[in-house]
């Protein structure tokens, strides 16, 4: 029986690696797609821009500006930075956390990094239509939008795996998708990026994620399968119930 379980670990663990990484290679093809269309000035995209922008700020009203206000600021550097220390602090507290930590920073400085690259290699200016606030970086992709995806992506990955209860694993997942969504939505409010930064920058981060969770995974793999396709914390349980 033991065994039965723990060969079902290893299989499961296997599937999700090749799961990320299939996930990785369709959002990178987006993506390209997306840049390609974005960079050379489509008419599609200029058209969806507009479009979207319209309906968005036509909702504008002094209640909907605080909240838009509220959510880019806690998608904002800053406060990303500080969530992430916070997280870090927590994971660490957790002995069988050992190479979670690592994986937080991995996700989400390389999705910082990643924006920086794109934001200097398409260098797109922001729009100009009704602005509620002022920046002064290029527009493509969003960076609040790929902040907040890796962070609360991650985020999510992490609670879908400690946590036991499949009712609170949910409720988890939604409401780190609608941070990451209200965050995004927030910035095209207040005139501060297109649509199609938003989505980009969504589509960017979630490729990172996807490859980062899936090296992870076949890391954990590869591990589990040198324990017999047990975690490490299980092994070390196993060793004290023999009173070693």
């Amino acid at each position: 029986m033991v065994m039965e379980k723990e060969k079902w670990k290893t299989k499961a663990s296997m599937r999700h690696t090749t799961l990320c990484l299939v996930g990785f290679g369709v959002l990178a093809v987006v993506f390209v797609i997306i840049a390609m269309m974005v960079g050379s000035d489509n008419q599609r995209v200029i058209d969806f821009d507009h479009k979207w922008i319209g309906r968005i700020q036509g909702q504008e009203a002094p209640g909907w500006t605080m909240v838009a206000e509220t959510l880019s600021w806690i998608g904002s550097t800053k406060v990303v930075i500080a969530l992430i220390l916070i997280l870090l602090l927590f994971l660490l507290y957790i002995p069988r956390l050992r190479w979670e930590p690592l994986l937080v920073l991995c996700a989400t400085g390389g999705s910082a990094l990643i924006n920086i690259l794109l934001k200097n290699l398409f260098q797109r200016e922001r729009p100009d239509i009704n602005r509620l606030a002022q920046e002064y970086s290029y527009s493509f992709p969003s960076g609040h939008s790929m902040g907040a995806f890796a962070l609360y992506g991650i985020l999510a990955y992490l609670l879908w795996r400690m946590i036991r209860p499949m009712s609170i694993r949910i409720i988890s997942l939604i409401l780190c998708i609608l941070l990451t969504l209200t965050i995004g939505l927030s910035r095209i409010y207040l005139g501060v990026h297109y649509p199609s930064d938003v989505i980009g920058g969504y589509v960017a981060s979630g490729a990172w994620l996807a490859l980062t969770i899936g090296v992870f995974e076949y890391w954990r793999h590869r591990k589990q399968s040198r324990l017999g396709g047990r975690t490490e914390a299980e092994r070390q349980e196993s060793l004290r119930g023999d009173g070693i």
